[in-house]
């Protein structure tokens, strides 16, 4: 769902976010237009807009979770988590987490990745929401939803700064 779908059309920070975001052609491979989040942090009212967007959006609905998955989820997640009072999980890539792990393979629209959690990071019925920077095909995000759900929680939704095609703001897709 489009934050504009959601009930923030006419938003001026949606403008402000879409301007602060930086496209880089031909990264990291010829013909992929690389959405570049980093540049949203140039501006720190563009940032704090961002996580208030999703506080406003997940601050009433008993969400113990938010996992980030590696590495731009790890720059909202953490912000958004604090805000609701819930535990921050990260999601990476193979080989970075120390200790027993799940994993999860993807394709993404340019390769082919896996992302991993500890076991034991979240618990049977926990609710859950998965953060990250964009949305391409959906593989990444799949993957997190996998992992979460055979550890017993409850994906309640999964909230993107960027979705793809369109590349209009977003707030959830599931």
């Amino acid at each position: 769902m489009f934050a504009a779908e959601y009930g923030l059309k006419g938003d001026p920070r949606l403008e402000a976010i879409s301007e602060a975001i930086r496209v880089v052609p031909h990264f990291p491979k010829p013909g992929i237009m690389f959405q570049d989040i980093t540049t949203l942090f140039l501006n720190h009212k563009v940032f704090k807009d961002i996580v208030d967007i999703f506080v406003d959006r997940y601050k009433h609905m008993t969400i113990s979770v938010v996992a980030g998955i590696e590495a731009r989820g790890f720059m909202f997640g953490p912000s958004i988590a604090l805000a609701i009072g819930a535990k921050f999980v990260p999601l990476r890539k193979p080989g970075k987490l120390p200790g027993k792990v799940i994993h999860e393979a993807y394709e993404l629209e340019y390769g082919e990745d896996c992302l991993e959690m500890h076991i034991g990071a979240v618990q049977q019925g926990e609710k859950a929401v998965v953060i990250d920077d964009v949305v391409a095909t959906g593989g990444t995000l799949s993957a997190a939803i996998k992992l979460l759900e055979r550890m017993g929680a409850e994906v309640v939704e999964c909230a993107c700064v960027i979705g793809l095609p369109d590349l209009k703001v977003m707030l959830k897709t599931n």
